[in-house]
């Protein structure tokens, strides 16, 4: 069994979900501390003059190093309306953005007070239009203790998992002989992005998904598939 653990993103992009499709078992990584400018709460989309990042207020101060789980969405902001008018303007010309924006812009409307809330719902909703149905499960549901590897490795375990499939910045710091002295083989993903049609130019990779569901629609899935792992 194979088991993937990934801290949740905003708008993950495709590689997020390649990992997740590989996955008999996904764990979101709920449970670790949040990191300020990562992607816990933005993502980048296409416009004629470049990526654009969209990013979602979050309450740090007074904040004591929190964990992704504890982070809350700063409501006083109409950030969720930003967004969606942002995406209009550069998608609303894309061949499927009328079918794809109605469920989006209901996740993003739905006041969510915990950016985790939020995240999990819009990976669930891409999940489900890349034709993906891995199990997803929240590490803090799970009862686990140790160091930083040793508790991947006990997740991995619980879960009845043999293979750890991580992502390709791993090699920079996964002991995978330490992995394999416990009974764990580490995967690394080497996803070679696929290149599909887009509005404003060129081609750019590594956008959120939602550029390839905007763009490509029912053919999101076999595109997510056929950009498959380098050989």
């Amino acid at each position: 069994m194979i088991i993937g653990i990934l801290q949740p993103s905003y708008l993950p992009w495709l590689g997020y979900f390649e990992q997740i499709k590989r996955c008999d078992v996904f764990v979101i990584y709920d449970t670790v501390q949040y990191d300020k400018g990562g992607w816990r709460n933005r993502n980048r989309i296409k416009t004629p003059s470049g990526p654009l990042w969209l990013t979602v207020p979050v309450l740090l101060k007074k904040k004591n190093f929190p964990s992704i789980r504890e982070v809350e969405i700063n409501r006083s902001e109409a950030w969720a309306k930003r967004h969606l008018k942002t995406l209009a303007q550069y998608y609303s010309n894309a061949p499927h953005y009328a079918g794809a924006i109605g469920d989006l812009e209901r996740i993003l409307l739905s006041g969510h007070r915990f950016l985790l809330d939020l995240n999990l719902d819009i990976i669930a909703w891409i999940n489900a239009q890349l034709g993906i149905a891995t199990r997803i499960v929240l590490a803090s549901d799970l009862v686990v203790d140790g160091d930083r590897e040793s508790r991947i490795i006990n997740i991995v375990k619980q879960l009845g998992g043999k293979t750890f499939y991580e992502g390709a910045a791993g090699r920079n710091y996964i002991d995978t002989g330490f992995f394999r002295q416990e009974g764990v083989e580490v995967v690394f993903q080497d996803y070679a992005h696929p290149v599909y049609p887009q509005l404003h130019g060129e081609f750019v990779s590594h956008l959120s998904a939602i550029d390839l569901l905007f763009n490509c629609g029912p053919q999101s899935a076999a595109i997510l598939a056929d950009g498959g792992l380098k050989t």
